[in-house]
């Protein structure tokens, strides 16, 4: 039987060469549509309700593993019970549908985390549901698991053939070349792109199995995007892996550019220390792999806090976003950069747009000092000038297009940048528990649940506000928002130079154990996310009670929407702590 569904399998190969898994020249940008434990954040249905705000800029939708793991609740999905039962904690199969449809009609393909590396019983370690779609019955048992599996030791006797990959622990890994395992295989993928409309998929582990069966999967059901995540931070494994899906010699699918993840960890945590660390080996600066290159800052695993397993960047995430969004390969946004820096990131996804940048662009110059990185890369309609940290380049016949903290993003004259004036700020609302008194000097920052004691470094090019030794003063923790804890820094009067002012720049930091954010730029009352990215201002509205109008300053107004201003136009603003119509 192995050897007859393998035979068939390889005579159908020559009917699809032309399926390589993910598109020469592409210019879309992909957009993780969750983080781990966003069960209600990132239902089908609250997807669905953004799908407006999210076409205009992305082009593939990553959503989790859509089966039934044997609970409605709280299960991101990594542990399949279920291939072609789909419902659980993001929704039913209803609302899923429906959301892969409306984006689907706006232009937005969907990808799904598809787990087939392993899988788990339904009420013991292997017994796996008998599923019948379309009057075919599909079931797995002890013949398709993997011989070597964890289960052997505990009352099982699986008889598979040997583990073609790395072990996974916490579930069956199953026999990738036994017949059975290819035929459930083939006709799940088959459901997920012919019956749901999933355009493609993310491969989760595929360290778990020989990269030929991606390679075999793929050409069989041809999906439109694939691309595998071999989580190794090592350059030649992860191309191993991409020329191990090789199917008459053309790779079969794309791969995380796990690689560049690290490097970009190394030169934007330290405020540019390592910048020369963007041009190591990886998948993206490298013409041969960079078609297949899906680059990232992070995702839901890296993410999580180191503890859990993960290696998040805590600092200038904007700066990063804008690096991968001037680089060839496909740019994969994670949600929660997406969340917490909205603006910055679609005038970045629409000026690569506009320049006309694809995974095969050249990189046309780079650069590494003391003082930052230099990048310009050549797309089909312009070309793109990003400027890292301090770094300094000729600008001439170039037009800025976006900037933030450490980064200014240039394109060439020609390119239209027109549709940037179209992205507006969201209202921001602060907290009920965030508060400012009358005549109070703070700040507010929303810090990962990790961090276990948040503490806050102010300053100016004069002194110090925060005692003038490292880490600098104790937050309080004043509510919890989301999956993040919020603290707030309250200046106690102390400085360390002759005369306080208001501080011009503030760092949060995990109370000195190497977790921090960038040097912030400081504005009283504002409110930081996790990224260090501001979303507003606590503004300390109190009912107004008459009198003079307050003059109008960027240090002391605000709009409704807590941004400052520094003008006199009419309307409601928000000034020394008061309401006050500007007439």
């Amino acid at each position: 039987m192995k050897k007859m569904l393998s035979t068939a399998l390889c005579a159908l190969l020559p009917l699809f060469a032309a399926a390589q898994g993910w598109p020469e020249n592409y210019s879309g940008v992909m957009l993780q549509g969750f983080y781990w434990d966003s069960y209600t954040d990132t239902n089908w249905s609250t997807l669905e309700d953004q799908a407006d705000d999210m076409a205009p800029y992305i082009d593939l939708l990553w959503v989790p593993n859509s089966g039934y793991c044997g609970t409605m609740q709280n299960n991101m999905g990594y542990h399949p019970m279920y291939w072609f039962r789909h419902e659980g904690a993001f929704g039913t199969e209803a609302t899923l549908r429906s959301m892969i449809q409306t984006f689907r009609q706006k232009g937005v393909g969907v990808i799904e985390d598809v787990v087939i590396n392993h899988r788990v019983g339904v009420s013991n370690w292997v017994n796996f549901p008998a599923e019948t779609y379309n009057g075919v019955t599909y079931q797995l048992g002890l013949s398709d698991i993997c011989r070597d599996d964890e289960c052997k030791d505990n009352g099982y006797n699986p008889t598979g053939a040997a583990d073609t990959g790395e072990a996974w622990g916490y579930a069956r890994d199953l026999d990738h070349t036994s017949a059975n395992v290819q035929k459930n295989v083939t006709a799940y993928l088959n459901f997920l792109l012919n019956d749901l409309g999933y355009v493609g998929f993310r491969y989760d582990f595929v360290k778990g199995y020989a990269p030929k069966y991606t390679g075999q999967y793929n050409t069989v059901v041809q999906p439109q995007f694939s691309v595998g995540e071999c989580w190794d931070s090592n350059k030649t494994v992860v191309t191993t892996w991409l020329n191990g899906t090789k199917v008459d010699d053309k790779i079969q699918s794309a791969a995380f550019d796990f690689p560049m993840k690290y490097y970009i960890n190394s030169a934007f945590s330290n405020s540019g220390s390592n910048w020369a660390e963007l041009d190591k080996a990886a998948l993206s600066n490298d013409a041969t792999y960079a078609r297949y290159a899906v680059t990232f800052v992070d995702n839901h695993d890296t993410g999580r806090s180191a503890s859990d397993g993960g290696a998040p960047l805590y600092a200038n995430v904007e700066a990063a976003n804008a690096f991968i969004l001037t680089m060839p390969g496909t740019p994969c946004v994670w949600l929660s950069h997406w969340k917490s820096n909205k603006v910055a990131i679609k005038k970045l996804i629409l000026t690569r747009k506009a320049a006309g940048i694809t995974n095969q662009s050249a990189i046309l110059s780079h650069s590494a000092s003391s003082a930052g990185y230099v990048l310009s890369t050549r797309g089909t309609k312009g070309t793109l000038l990003l400027l890292l940290g301090s770094a300094t380049a000729d600008t001439s016949g170039y037009q800025l297009a976006v900037e933030g903290t450490n980064y200014k993003l240039y394109a060439s004259a020609e390119v239209d940048l027109t549709a940037l004036n179209d992205v507006k700020e969201d209202e921001f609302t602060a907290p009920s528990f965030c508060t400012v008194a009358e005549g109070e000097t703070c700040a507010f920052f929303e810090a990962p649940t990790s961090w276990t004691t948040v503490s806050c470094w102010a300053w100016d090019s004069n002194g110090n506000y925060t005692g003038g030794s490292w880490p600098g003063v104790v937050c309080t923790k004043v509510g919890t928002r989301g999956n993040f804890n919020v603290w707030k820094w309250s200046w106690n009067g102390n400085y360390t130079g002759s005369t306080a002012s208001m501080p011009t720049q503030i760092i949060f930091n995990n109370n000195n154990n190497g977790q921090q954010t960038a040097d912030l730029d400081f504005t009283n009352g504002a409110y930081y996310n996790s990224a260090g990215a501001k979303q507003g201002v606590v503004t300390g509205i109190r009912p107004a009670t008459g009198g003079n109008e307050p003059t109008l300053n960027r240090s002391t107004a605000y709009d409704l929407g807590g941004r400052p201003v520094s003008d006199t136009r009419r309307g409601l603003r928000i000034a020394n702590g008061k309401k006050t119509i500007v007439r």
